[in-house]
């Protein structure tokens, strides 16, 4: 079982960070949100076939809730920590320029909202607080880790309440 939380939990977590990557270098660093947890979505449905893979092959066809609900939050964590080391080599490869696009994307949202120039100081205040306290290491990984294993906890969930009737997706013969 700790072998499959491995691989499909690396799998996932590499494949997620290089089409969000691929995804911000296409829209000039600013991805959009919608855009990012789709992927990740689409991506995390790997737990549910690393679930039906444990109940198959090894299982004989058969799971219990609690266990297939452990191997997808363990998937999860994995393809979470995944995420984030691989989200810190980006950041460090390309010497946190992210945070400067995402600094001026910002700003520039919020000028295009017509906001007045008190309102506009207070939100680039704000903005900048931000930054910099993203730039400290153990605010950031906490924060990217709790990007991606919410929606990898949703999926596990759901792949365990459905996984756990044999009669779902039987093994082949």
């Amino acid at each position: 079982m700790f072998r499959i939380m491995l691989v499909y939990g690396a799998i996932a977590g590499v494949v997620i960070i290089g089409v969000m990557l691929a995804g911000m270098a296409m829209s000039s660093g600013a991805g959009s949100q919608v855009q990012g947890y789709l992927t990740m979505l689409v991506v995390l449905s790997l737990i549910f076939v690393g679930i039906k893979r444990y109940r198959d092959k090894d299982l004989g066809g058969v799971i219990k809730f609690l266990p297939a609900l452990g191997l997808g939050v363990g998937i999860a964590a994995v393809a979470g920590v995944f995420y984030v080391l691989s989200w810190e080599a980006s950041l460090h490869m390309t010497d946190f320029a992210w945070i400067e696009d995402y600094k001026h994307s910002a700003i520039a949202g919020y000028e295009a909202k017509g906001l007045t120039e008190d309102e506009l100081a207070e939100k680039v205040a704000a903005l900048e607080a931000m930054m910099a306290n993203y730039t400290n290491p153990l605010v950031r990984v906490p924060i990217t880790f709790l990007e991606i294993f919410p929606v990898g906890l949703l999926v596990a969930l759901i792949s365990a309440a459905l996984l756990r009737n044999p009669k779902v997706l039987p093994a082949r013969a």
